[in-house]
């Protein structure tokens, strides 16, 4: 039977091949039931579509040959539960098995594998899971007995690594905003065995630096909401009517919209006061919300202690030479076998909460200034930065609030 992926929008229902494994779905779940139950009618629909596409296959709908070409099956081995080692002799029964050189705990299989019902991955011992997204929890690097925070945590295969990276020791706070995405958080966390996790139901946004639950958090991953532009062929998007019609305008201020999202996010976790490691990530491609989020904080982050670090330095594909210190940021590409992914990692070798005791300053000043948008005169190493900072933030606030409410065509209220 063809799996399909379905967009109820002018009767329009795009298929392919193997949807449900490239999306990383089970087999036995609602989507497969939901799909069997109508399988008549989106038969019927996906034939009209090749007939109003003058094609003879679904293949032929797909955009390009190079999104044809079949890459390796991933697998994270979840070490709270098995070792590598005992992994790779279980699947070398059934596929040749690579250990990948740059993420220890990753296991690279022959490409065509389905093996969502295999038992070591029902029952969580090894999860399925791209490259480019592993690669963002070795970045950050926490260590057993740290406090992380996970900002926008579902489904939760970052954080179940970052467990497994602290050997089930210390605490993770795993954010999530949606309820439903919270229970799929939840049950991940329940199929992986980690013990060391706390879900919150909430915005990341909410999460008060000052309060003593979070003044101790040493490090932050930050993977928040986006376009999804680097995976969107394996989603089939460019069979969507958002791709279909002509739409540009539309999808520019969704990308913009998110990319305000983004950078509030970033600057909210520089805010907090004992935080040594943050790594931001997304699955775009865009630079609007990649090298542009990252450049628009640089100011903050300077004048906070954080400095950019660069993370698999052995890597050769890094940011877009925008600004000076791009080459730091690393970005991964569907001809490197993998998704389209970004992730940036900052480091600071002193928290912000010593540095302003040393300096007598209180720490969450700068968080209070951020808030208020107002200014106070705070004796703070590199204050020209952070004037600078504030002031353009303020206008690019103002120009957003114009954009969002389009009171006027020449930005007059700015």
């Amino acid at each position: 039977m063809e799996e399909l992926f379905i967009h109820h929008t002018d009767g329009t229902i795009a298929g392919t091949d193997n949807i449900l494994s490239n999306l990383e779905i089970g087999t036995n779940g609602p989507v497969e039931k939901y799909i069997s139950l109508h399988k008549e009618a989106l038969e019927s629909a996906l034939a009209k579509m090749c007939v109003r596409k003058k094609v003879k296959s679904i293949e032929e709908l797909l955009p390009n040959k190079t999104e044809d070409v079949p890459k390796p099956r991933f697998l994270r081995v979840n070490t709270l539960k098995i070792d590598v080692e005992s992994a790779v002799k279980e699947f070398i029964k059934i596929s040749t098995v690579k250990r990948d050189e740059m993420v220890p705990d990753l296991l690279e299989l022959l490409p065509g594998f389905d093996l969502h019902d295999h038992p070591l991955v029902l029952d969580g011992s090894v999860f399925l899971q791209g490259k480019a997204s592993c690669m963002v929890a070795h970045a950050l690097n926490p260590k057993p007995g740290w406090k992380v925070i996970d900002a926008c945590a579902a489904p939760g295969n970052k954080t179940i690594h970052l467990a497994a990276l602290m050997k089930g020791r210390g605490n993770i706070i795993a954010c999530e905003l949606n309820e439903t995405r919270l229970k799929i958080l939840q049950e991940t966390i329940r199929r992986s065995g980690a013990t060391n996790i706390d879900t919150m139901s909430g915005d990341f946004l909410d999460v008060d630096p000052k309060n003593p639950a979070y003044r101790k958090v040493r490090a932050i991953l930050l993977d928040p909401s986006c376009s999804g532009s680097g995976i969107s062929a394996q989603r089939l998007d460019h069979l969507l009517p958002s791709h279909i019609k002509d739409v540009d305008a539309d999808a520019s201020k969704r990308i913009q919209k998110l990319a305000g999202f983004q950078r509030k996010a970033l600057e909210h976790a520089l805010s907090f006061p004992s935080v040594e490691r943050i790594t931001y990530s997304t699955c775009s491609v865009h630079q609007e919300e990649n090298e542009d989020v990252i450049q628009s904080v640089l100011p903050l982050a300077s004048s906070l202690g954080f400095e950019l670090a660069t993370p698999y330095p052995q890597w050769k594909r890094r940011g877009l030479p925008v600004f000076d210190g791009s080459e730091h940021l690393l970005r991964t590409d569907p001809s490197d076998g993998m998704e389209g992914f970004f992730v940036a990692l900052f480091v600071r070798s002193q928290p912000n909460e010593e540095t302003a005791v040393r300096d007598g300053n209180n720490p969450s000043d700068l968080n209070n200034l951020n808030r208020r948008g107002s200014f106070r005169p705070v004796y703070f190493p590199r204050m020209s930065k952070m004037f600078l900072y504030y002031a353009s933030q303020m206008r690019r606030d103002a120009e957003e609030a114009c954009v969002a409410c389009g009171c006027c065509s020449e930005r007059s209220c700015c």
